[in-house]
């Protein structure tokens, strides 16, 4: 008898079915002596769309809503049709007696499979492989150490109900909304929170009013001391209060009070969890949530040089401690050779700053595979991300930084003035990281020759001054941060609820933080200039028109809580969707209640060449785009494009406009430059690309152009992350 084995995706298939020792490949299946590999394309099964209960609900009326089926139903996705039935025909071959469940290792994951499974009719006994990374090594052993399918059946039941409740919350709320204003708005427990939040931001920059404030510097032979209250703030609001004190100083004996010296050490940051790395290659490269995910999934399925990306962990578990010395050989070239070396020359040391099971849940820390790496194989992108992460990696296994801070106080008049110094002992780590830590290294450390007691002579004052700065706009990178931990943005103080985002990981979680990001800027709510994120009218309107539930941090909170309860059995599936039922037949009926208006507040003169109505201006994260007001029509045109080329006199990126031979360069300077132009200095300068290069873009361009903008129920649910 044979065991048939189902991945999530056809790469992973292939890979697992190699090291099983599957040789006869068809495009559907792999099959071995003992096993058979299947795989499903992402989600071959899902949740029926609203009409699939009746067809009348193809059309979106007010009147239909609340709709809530008794027993909410399975489909198989017309797409994937034809792989799906490749998998349900391999499950009931008669020499197949025990299924194994290879989705990725997660909640998500194990839906995939369950709802195959479910579908295809499937009572055959399951296992479960739970491996975190796809190399041959993590197959072989996970294989030697099947789990039994059964044991995750409170998972399955957990991500169930996150995707029942998000239908029934979802598409009434979206549907609801869009019918009563007739524009195509959506909300859900995480977008609508985290569009509350820019919201929030914009607020307080708005309202912020600039205050100076005061500080006062002693200079003397090159070293800067700085004044001190006697609360150790180094600035004060008030300018006559430290006008008087510093003309009750000046010309005075600068006397040093104290000298301290005091070794100290410096650990690195610690390990990748996925949110952190999205934040760090946001700020340092400018790449998207969802860029640096597509990344590490490459890096993790294609070249598995990277263990699994969607972890919220930052730490080890004790049973990966044996595979370092592994995993340190395989990046033991390149840039990362020498530091690789030093490390396996000496004993591998780990502590809790980084290996810890209790912080540990369903992944560890991203951290390199066993598997060498062949740095020319990975995209430049794709290098950029491995390179944060083998940095952070082997800096936790070098020797911490150490250095002396000289800390000297002077004394004039009653007034106190500090400086400090530090002067490296060992670098340790920090010879490895390049830009993320910085080293003070001065040759002539002024300090040092201070001792207590001493006067010195020719010491100056001298007035700062500064104004208070309004809170940043959010980046991608800052708005991850606040999604993982919105405690700030908490609607009242609730030291329960603040406790529960904690514990649950905030909003979303980090498989789905990129997918919501990325959802906003496709429904026009967010848009981004240069790197940052700006709310638009639209998500303004929408905010005024939603139930106030539904912007709070505490409802997505309480949601997770109740999940992972049910996935450690401490709650039941069914009570838990019986409280979502009713939440969500009352969100519907305070849509239908309410009082309000919406208005397209970017409207155009330029008329939809298929149903003739006013066209939309909105900004894409692509550039500017045309689309037609009309949910039902969904007709969009691109008029710019945001490109990466600088411009040669302010140095900020580009807008492309125009079509075909009309194309041209714009700056917000003012700049403007020919396609033909641009191209042809890039060439003398040594930067250009080939034709092959532009075709590419082009057509990726295109593709994208013509995929539906507001094909209304598809976009509510397809990509519908709540």
């Amino acid at each position: 008898m044979k065991k048939l084995v189902i991945a999530e995706k056809p790469s992973v298939g292939r890979d697992i079915a190699r090291v099983l020792g599957c040789q006869h490949a068809n495009k559907k299946y792999i099959e071995g002596k003992d096993y058979i590999v299947t795989w499903g394309l992402g989600h071959l099964v899902t949740l029926a769309d609203p009409e699939g209960y009746d067809k009348k609900l193809a059309s979106w009326r007010m009147e239909d809503l609340p709709m809530m089926p008794e027993r909410l139903k399975l489909v198989v996705i017309p797409k994937t049709r034809a792989q799906f039935q490749a998998v349900k025909e391999q499950i009931h071959r008669k020499d197949v007696d025990e299924i194994i469940i290879a989705t990725d290792a997660g909640r998500e994951g194990e839906l995939v499979a369950r709802w195959i499974l479910q579908m295809a009719g499937n009572k055959k006994p399951i296992k479960r492989l739970w491996i975190s990374s796809v190399t041959d090594k993590a197959i072989r052993e996970g294989f030697a150490h099947l789990k039994d399918g059964r044991e995750y059946n409170d998972l399955f039941r957990a991500a169930t109900a996150r995707a029942e409740a998000d239908w029934l919350v979802g598409i009434n709320a979206t549907r609801a909304l869009t019918c009563k204003y007739n524009a195509q708005l959506s909300c859900g427990r995480v977008q609508t929170p985290t569009l509350a939040m820019i919201a929030s931001r914009e607020e307080e920059i708005r309202h912020f009013v600039p205050k100076a404030y005061y500080g006062m510097q002693a200079k003397w032979q090159g070293v800067t001391f700085t004044w001190k209250d006697s609360k150790n703030n180094s600035s004060v609001f008030h300018k006559e209060l430290l006008i008087e004190k510093k003309s009750k100083a000046e010309g005075m004996p600068a006397k040093v009070t104290e000298t301290k010296r005091v070794k100290k050490t410096q650990r690195p940051s610690g390990l990748y969890d996925l949110t952190e790395l999205q934040r760090e290659a946001n700020a340092r490269y400018g790449f998207s949530a969802k860029q640096t995910l597509n990344l590490m999934q490459s890096l993790y399925e294609h070249h598995k040089v990277l263990t699994y990306p969607r972890t919220d962990s930052r730490y080890l578990t004790t049973d990966i401690v044996d595979t370092l010395k592994d995993r340190v050989t395989a990046v033991k070239t390149g840039p990362y050779k020498t530091f690789a070396m030093n490390i396996l020359k000496a004993r591998i040391k780990t502590d809790k700053s980084f290996v810890n099971n209790a912080k540990v849940s369903d992944h560890h820390a991203i951290i390199p595979t066993e598997q060498p790496v062949a740095l020319t194989n990975l995209s430049m992108d794709e290098r950029k991300i491995f390179d944060l992460v083998v940095r952070r990696f082997l800096a936790v296994l070098m020797p911490a930084y150490e250095y002396e801070q000289t800390t000297v106080t002077l004394c004039m008049c009653g007034e106190y003035f500090t400086a400090k110094e530090n002067v490296p002992l060992t670098l340790g780590y920090k010879e490895l990281m390049t830009g993320e830590e910085e080293v003070e290294n001065r040759e002539n450390h002024a300090l040092a020759g201070l001792s207590e007691g001493q006067t010195l002579t020719g010491v100056h004052l001298q007035m700062t001054e500064g104004k208070t700065k309004a809170p940043s706009r959010f980046t991608e990178g800052t708005l991850l941060a606040a999604m993982e931990n919105p405690v700030r943005f908490l609607s009242e103080k609730n030291d329960q609820a603040a406790k529960t985002l904690q514990n649950t990981g905030g909003l979303g979680t980090v498989a789905t933080r990129a997918d919501i990001i990325d959802k906003l800027f496709r429904s026009f709510y967010i848009e981004k200039k240069e790197n940052e994120i700006f709310i638009t009218g639209k998500a303004k309107q929408l905010l005024s028109l939603v139930p106030e539930d539904l912007k709070k941090p505490e409802l997505t909170a309480d949601w997770e809580y109740k999940l992972s309860s049910i996935a450690n059995h401490k709650l039941r599936q069914d009570v838990f969707m019986k409280e979502i039922r009713g939440y969500a037949v009352a969100l519907t009926e305070e849509i239908k209640q309410a009082e309000g208006s919406f208005r397209h507040d970017n409207l155009t003169n330029k008329i939809c060449p298929d149903c003739g109505k006013r066209m939309l201006m909105v900004n894409g994260k692509q550039g500017k785009m045309l689309v037609c007001q009309d949910r039902e029509c969904g007709h969009k045109e691109r008029i710019s494009r945001q490109t990466n080329a600088r411009c040669p006199v302010c140095h900020k990126k580009m807008e492309l406009i125009g079509q075909k031979e009309q194309q041209k360069f714009v700056c917000v300077c003012g700049h403007k430059e020919s396609l033909k132009n641009f191209e042809e200095r890039r060439k003398k300068e040594g930067a250009g690309v080939s034709k092959k290069d532009v075709a590419n873009y082009m057509r990726k361009m295109k593709k994208e152009e013509k995929e539906p903008v507001n094909n209304a129920l598809a976009n509510a649910l397809a990509n519908l992350k709540l």
